[in-house]
């Protein structure tokens, strides 16, 4: 073994023996707060919500996080956005504030809004997508466009940095949401009548819901939140609701098409359920691909990517009217695509566990139970998590950040009436959209729950720590000398 193999096997040797991913601190940013867009009014044209995704810039040292479609679950109009900003990230990952620095509205060239209103409200009709636009995923190129995945479409799209609509990316023909005689239907679910409702394609409101940008920068992955309507058992009985089985969607950045489709396989109910005391509360056979799902993905510089899989459970706009049932899954994977079959050409229909003949799904291993951490901590479980990064170094390792999407703490029920929902934590209620809450309650916040990364855990992503890093130069340094001595003195 040569000296630099010989260094570099005893840093790696040196790392501790277990993974440690540890809950350090978070910030709440209040739900009454507002953005920089300087539209109006506040419930609607600027109140401040951040936590669909989440994208950590290095170079800046700030986030970027972008909303959804907005407060109401698309009967409201709202400009999607995305927001800069930052985190004082303490050395002991504690966080001693929240600064908001920009907010970029998506528009056309022409200037038209991109609006979070249904394409039935916004154009008319069910079959013509237009400017709907329900942005989830989010990354950042090197020339500051932003890439966002949209539930809608399901669609991908580039912004430049104003926030300008650059081009489409291709969504491939068997994602898209279609009646039996092939139309297409971007507004209804399998609750709707036959013959309007889609038998293929997405589920309503499970579209694309994370984007990661590879290593390389020269592809993205888009991810499904959950199985497509039709890919569930039996075969043809709409039961994606029932799979494991979703799909990532790989993008080529440079020609904007789909080059490939793999299968993500969700934690099995069983598994979740017997986490959940008791059985009362456990979730039905029709949970497993509806109410379990994805809701984010991190490329790593090793090639893999960090998936956030979660429940809809947790403090959120739904649960605390609804009654607050035991949380039963908000975790972080590793998975590697290497290996796992292409299945762009392949159904799933008929499958909720097993897979075709031949079909490999992606690697998963389990990295941050992020429910444990906080649970072990004592802090508050959040419903939807939905945004991860990496962010500032730590001593000894780095910042794992999770964000929350808040909803804008407007609830979807009520007759087709939308409120505020104010809380204390524990109890609700409804008030008119804009008007103050009661004494005592307040609108949810938005989170961002900070851990501290360190060891084998980073190094599973492809990230050294910082001090090891540093070490390992230094050691590239002083082996590549040693080497130049040796060779002169053999010339």
């Amino acid at each position: 073994m040569n000296r630099l193999a010989l260094f570099i096997s005893c840093l790696v040797a040196a790392a501790p023996a277990a993974a440690m991913v540890t809950y350090t601190g978070k910030w709440e940013v209040p739900g009454d707060a507002t953005d920089l867009s300087g539209l109006s009014p506040a419930f609607a044209g600027n109140r401040l919500s951040f936590g669909s995704d989440l994208w950590y810039s290095r170079h800046r040292r700030t986030f970027f996080g972008n909303t959804d479609r907005g407060p109401g679950g698309g009967v409201i109009s709202f400009q999607p956005r995305v927001h800069e900003f930052a985190l004082q990230i303490q050395p002991d990952g504690s966080v001693a504030g929240f600064t908001l620095l920009g907010t970029t509205t998506f528009k056309t060239k022409a200037g038209a809004p991109f609006d979070g209103l249904n394409p039935l409200l916004l154009n008319g009709s069910k079959s013509v997508l237009g400017l709907s636009h329900d942005p989830e995923g989010l990354v950042r190129l090197k020339n500051g466009h932003f890439l966002v995945a949209d539930e809608y479409g399901p669609s991908l799209y580039e912004f430049d940095r104003n926030g300008v609509f650059v081009r489409a990316f291709e969504t491939p023909e068997n994602l898209k949401p279609k009646r039996a005689n092939g139309t297409l239907n971007y507004v209804d679910g399998r609750g709707a009548s036959a013959g309007e409702r889609p038998e293929t394609g997405r589920q309503d409101n499970r579209g694309y819901e994370g984007l990661a940008l590879s290593a390389d920068g020269t592809f993205v992955l888009a991810i499904l939140q959950d199985p497509l309507f039709e890919e569930g058992a039996p075969a043809g009985a709409r039961e994606g609701r029932r799979s494991r089985n979703l799909r990532i969607v790989k993008f080529d950045v440079a020609t904007g098409r789909a080059v490939g489709q793999y299968v993500y396989q969700l934690e099995p109910l069983a598994d979740i359920n017997a986490r959940i005391p008791g059985t009362a509360q456990d979730f039905a056979p029709t949970a497993q691909g509806r109410n379990i799902g994805v809701s984010g993905i991190l490329g790593l510089p090793n090639g893999k990517f960090l998936v956030l899989e979660r429940d809809n459970r947790g403090f959120g706009v739904d649960p605390v009217l609804e009654g607050q049932l035991p949380v039963g899954s908000k975790r972080v994977y590793l998975i590697d695509l290497a290996g796992a079959t292409d299945v762009s050409a392949i159904s799933l229909a008929g499958t909720n566990d097993a897979l075709p003949p031949g079909v490999v799904p992606v690697a998963k291993t389990l990295w941050l139970d992020v429910q444990a951490e906080l649970e072990r901590a004592g802090v508050k479980v959040a419903e939807k998590m939905e945004g991860i990064a990496f962010g500032p170094n730590l001593p000894g390792g780095r910042a794992f950040v999770v964000v929350t999407d808040n909803d804008f703490s407007v609830t979807q029920t009520g007759g087709g009436t939308q409120f505020d929902v104010c809380t204390d934590g524990i109890s609700a209620v409804q008030v008119t959209l804009g008007a103050p809450c009661p004494a005592g309650l307040s609108l949810i916040p938005s989170y961002a729950y900070v851990f501290k990364a360190s060891g084998p855990s980073l190094w599973a992503a492809g990230i050294p720590e910082a001090s090891t890093w540093t070490l390992m130069i230094a050691g590239f340094g002083l082996v590549g000398s040693a080497l130049r001595r040796r060779q002169r003195m053999s010339a």
